[in-house]
């Protein structure tokens, strides 16, 4: 169960790397509508319209990339399906469609079905036709019903099973409509307080991959909060629209990558080359796109005391900057390029103060993490044992000037690497990637060399069940996946 929720939330990034093209569309109509004349105000139409054509309907992106996520083999029929899903659905659930079927008036239908197109819904089209593709896309069918067999199969079944999940949402979806929408309640009426307790729980769930969920009800129109959307399109209240994502801003920015200062100046003497060259790269991506998990995964797990203080500090951040009605936004992550681009969007409030408060996190995740990790002598990178063998990094991966010594593709040598540490073909079942991890099946842990795969100068690996391994790699993590894959159909 906890695999197949994992593989939901690292499939919920599809549609989610969608969004900066939204924000920089509407960031940059913003800025133009600042500009006199006809001809300008024309142009940031254009562009604000472009923007709000992809946050006005991330319900049919979740539900197509949910669906191609979740396959198998990530097939464009899957996405197919996952749209008929969608559009079965939302039809035979909209008001007019709920009224027929309990002989109603529009006026009279509950409420919960005026907002059936939702992200929520959208998972769950995505969920279904992914299951459906699993199941039916090698199916062969008589001769005389040929035309229909395999991946054509697919949307027809989806459809079929859609109809049925409607049935069953016709009573379930105003339970779980109601449930949700009265825990955002309770987070909102607690103010400042909620904001904190989302940002903790955001924090702590990350291991998981269930932060997704979570997120959804508080970025998206699940339960009609619908951040995100509404800070881009400057619709709400000054001041509190965009609270829950406002303070993740002074901890990307600023707070991890003082930590990562914190730990490269911790580290051994003789290991702090080979620490900078992590640290560094991680605190940048944090810093500039706001991804955090190389860096977040390079403490997780060799020194959790650190990441509850982290998601302590987190949580504490999004109430001060709650409490203070600092808001800015973002459409991916909190990183610098998000945030520039809110700059501009009318309902952000007094944005530059997330700056200050961003240089107070820093001084303390900076001496909290330093005094921590020398006080409780935790293995933090460049701080570990000295046991032979142990932290060395492999000749063919020279981590200190961040080259490969092989002449081969630096990506593809660490490709191999990775692979051969993992048991190579015998041991690899399957081979999947989130934002930052790569996300591995295999049929024995006892052979997967652990040193071996961070001898290539990735931030970590993590065990997270007895066949299931994730490999820290970063924002490349991509092209790693893909070559991993190369490697294996050149051996199949």
């Amino acid at each position: 169960m906890m695999k197949y929720l994992q593989n939901l939330g690292r499939s919920l990034m599809l549609p989610v790397a969608v969004l900066p093209a939204a924000a920089i569309l509407v960031g940059i109509s913003k800025y133009i509508e600042k500009i006199d004349g006809t001809t300008a105000g024309t142009i940031a139409t254009f562009l604000n319209s472009g923007g709000l054509a992809i946050l006005d309907n991330l319900g049919i992106l979740f539900a197509v990339g949910v669906a191609i996520g979740m396959s198998k083999e990530q097939d464009g029929a899957a996405g197919l399906s996952g749209l008929v899903a969608w559009l079965v659905a939302t039809t035979v659930l909209s008001v007019s469609g709920v009224a027929g079927l309990q002989g109603i008036e529009e006026s009279a239908v509950n409420p919960a079905f005026e907002n059936i197109q939702n992200v929520f819904i959208g998972i769950l089209s995505g969920i279904v036709a992914s299951i459906m593709y699993n199941r039916f896309s090698h199916v062969r069918l008589p001769d005389a019903l040929a035309f229909f067999s395999g991946k054509r199969l697919v949307p027809i079944m989806s459809a079929a099973s859609m109809m049925v999940v409607s049935v069953l949402l016709l009573f379930v979806w105003p339970v779980v409509y109601n449930a949700l929408v009265s825990f955002g309640e309770a987070i909102i009426s607690l103010e400042a307080v909620g904001a904190g307790i989302y940002g903790f729980l955001n924090r702590l769930l990350i291991p998981t991959g269930l932060h997704h969920a979570l997120n959804s009800v508080f970025w998206f129109d699940v339960a009609g909060i619908d951040d995100i959307a509404s800070f881009w399109a400057s619709e709400g209240e000054k001041g509190v629209t965009g609270r829950y994502l406002a303070g993740f801003f002074p901890i990307m920015m600023f707070g991890l990558p003082a930590a990562a200062l914190a730990m490269y100046h911790t580290a051994k003497t003789k290991r702090k080359k080979q620490a900078a060259s992590l640290l560094m790269a991680a605190a940048f991506a944090s810093f500039f796109t706001g991804v955090t998990e190389a860096l977040e995964f390079s403490f997780m797990f060799v020194a959790p005391v650190l990441y509850v203080v982290h998601a302590a500090l987190t949580g504490l951040s999004l109430a001060v900057a709650a409490m203070f009605e600092w808001t800015a936004g973002f459409s991916f992550s909190a990183g610098l390029v998000d945030y520039t681009l809110s700059l501009g969007i009318p309902i952000a409030n007094q944005p530059y103060m997330l700056i200050l408060q961003g240089l107070v996190f820093a001084v303390l995740y900076y001496f909290l993490f330093r005094f921590l990790i020398v006080k409780l002598d935790l293995n933090t990178p460049g701080r570990e044992s000295d046991e032979p063998g142990e932290g060395e990094v492999d000749e063919s991966y020279n981590v200190e000037e961040g080259t490969l010594a092989s002449e081969k593709d630096e990506t593809a040598v660490m490709a191999e690497e990775i692979y051969q540490g993992l048991g190579g073909d015998e041991n690899v079942r399957t081979v999947d990637n989130c934002v930052s991890r790569l996300r591995l099946e295999v049929d024995d842990m006892d052979k997967v060399d652990q040193d071996k795969i961070k001898a290539t100068g990735v931030p970590g690996v993590n065990v997270v069940g007895k066949h299931n391994v994730q490999v820290v790699v970063g924002t490349q993590v991509q092209f790693v996946a893909d070559e991993i894959r190369k490697i294996r159909k050149r051996d199949e």
